[in-house]
């Protein structure tokens, strides 16, 4: 551990996974009618229990339940996004003198810390019930 590789991990890396997590929760919510410029100073109404026709970009009309379970949707989107993004990060990290090829993955705790990684994003995603105890609804 050297000054580089924690400036490269947090300032360049970390940037990126907050950017991919973003990109992911402004893409589904563009897919459900919600554009990025119509978001802008949309908390107030979309947290009101009160309003139950809210429409969307698109003119669809959205309840305050429906709402709720899109936000919640790109909690998780964000949410295995970064757990996709800390796969790069790991290889970067790993690979930054030598290529994949001549590095190679034989290091076993890391491909094992990987593989429980992918597991736990899938099980906390569709496992059922999370989406009651930890508000995690499952990707489409």
């Amino acid at each position: 551990m050297n000054f580089s590789l924690i400036s490269m991990a947090y300032g360049q890396i970390g940037m990126i996974q907050a950017l991919a997590g973003f990109f992911t929760y402004f893409v589904i919510m563009a897919e459900n009618g919600f554009l990025p410029p119509f978001l802008f100073g949309l908390r107030e109404t979309w947290d009101s229990k009160a309003i139950n026709d809210l429409t969307d970009s698109y003119g669809q009309e959205w309840t305050y339940f429906d709402r709720k379970k899109l936000e919640y949707t790109c909690h998780t989107a964000f949410f295995v996004s970064i757990v996709i993004v800390q796969w790069a990060d790991l290889i970067i990290c790993k690979t930054r003198r030598n290529s994949i090829v001549h590095q190679g993955m034989k290091n076993w705790v890391l491909n094992f810390g990987l593989v429980f990684e992918t597991t736990l994003a899938a099980f906390l995603s569709y496992t059922p019930g999370m989406d009651k105890g930890l508000r995690m609804y499952p990707l489409k």
